[in-house]
């Protein structure tokens, strides 16, 4: 009789373990000459040497498969006991499984581009309108190299620039004030990760939250980096955020330059950076349209609704200025 310690430091625990230890409690009747006990990533098993080393090599399989799908099913842990592939394996058009093995996949023709130039660049400028996904693709592949151990963290930030509104003093402390900014990257990672394992993730920084100020000084080494509304940024700022990127490190530039909130004499940092590093080899850009949103059907029709009415005030100003009258040298405007 040997004692054995198995370590579940990847799975989400409540997901590995089930709701009321249901899954512990299966394995303890597919092993029944075990004796063992969890508590919280530690798994303490009692029996033969061989029957534990067998043991501990299936539970390394279930954890897999749950970090993969965060989930684990009474079916997947029967499936993979007996030796078997689980029936519920997806294709690999999948970028993730997010929370309850819910499949996040590139919708649209434009979110798959985005997949293959994050795959092909280590610097990839996803551009369009709202809605379009593009920065919940970028987290999700994000997410999926960490889970992939293809990196140690990520790193999402974001200007804090209000949208056309003053919000004033905010109480709290530092995270009280720029939560609110980055509210958006907290939503998406909730769908992605479940809430146990995200936390963790938080305390240990292994995904960090930022607002673009703290970029500054930083250089950041074997991380995914997501830049979001980046047409908010200044020349300054979008020029500082780029060269943090280090060793082992991709960087996915989000933004819509047809909503910048910007005061009116500064200028988008991100339509310059565009225009700069437009033919720098390793930079992949990838631009969503109208047809792209995924969101409510009504988005599509109000961003179309917005875009004709720029143009509209666009070609009145233009025809404006030319029915104008003219300086003439000798003085007469006729």
């Amino acid at each position: 009789m040997i004692e054995r310690i198995v370590i579940i430091d990847s799975a989400d625990p409540v997901s590995f373990y089930g709701v009321n230890n249901s899954n512990m409690q299966l394995l303890r009747n597919l092993f029944p000459k075990l004796r063992m006990a969890a508590r919280g990533s530690v798994i303490k098993v009692i029996g033969d040497e061989n029957e534990t080393a067998e043991f501990e090599k299936k539970v390394k399989e279930l954890e897999a498969y749950c970090v993969k799908f965060n989930k684990l099913t009474e079916d997947v842990i029967l499936d993979i006991i007996k030796g078997e592939t689980p029936h519920d394996t997806r294709g690999d058009d999948v970028i993730i499984y997010g929370v309850n093995g819910k499949p996040i996949s590139a919708r649209t023709p434009t979110q798959q581009l985005l997949v293959k130039a994050f795959q092909k660049n280590d610097l990839t400028f996803a551009l369009g309108p709202a809605g379009t996904g593009k920065t919940y693709v970028a987290i999700a592949l994000a997410v999926k190299a960490l889970k992939n151990r293809e990196v140690k963290k990520i790193i999402l930030s974001r200007p804090a620039v209000e949208a056309g509104e003053k919000l004033g003093f905010l109480p709290g402390d530092m995270k009280d004030k720029i939560d609110p900014y980055l509210q958006p990257l907290y939503d998406a990672l909730e769908d992605m990760i479940p809430s146990v394992k995200l936390k963790e993730y938080m305390e240990t920084k292994v995904i960090q939250i930022a607002p673009l100020a703290f970029m500054r000084g930083r250089t950041l080494n074997d991380a995914i980096i997501v830049l979001d509304e980046a047409q908010n940024t200044t020349t300054h700022q979008i020029k500082m955020f780029l060269t943090r990127l280090g060793v082992n490190a991709k960087m996915i530039i989000t933004g819509d330059v047809t909503q910048i909130d910007l005061p009116r004499t500064v200028n988008s940092g991100l339509v310059q950076a565009l225009r700069i590093l437009r033919d720098i080899p390793g930079i992949g850009k990838v631009e969503f349209g109208k047809k792209d949103i995924v969101r409510h059907q009504l988005v599509q029709r109000i961003v179309e609704a917005y875009q004709a009415y720029d143009e509209a005030d666009k070609e009145g100003k233009n025809a404006s200025e030319a029915s104008s009258p003219t300086d003439r040298p000798d003085g007469d405007s006729r």
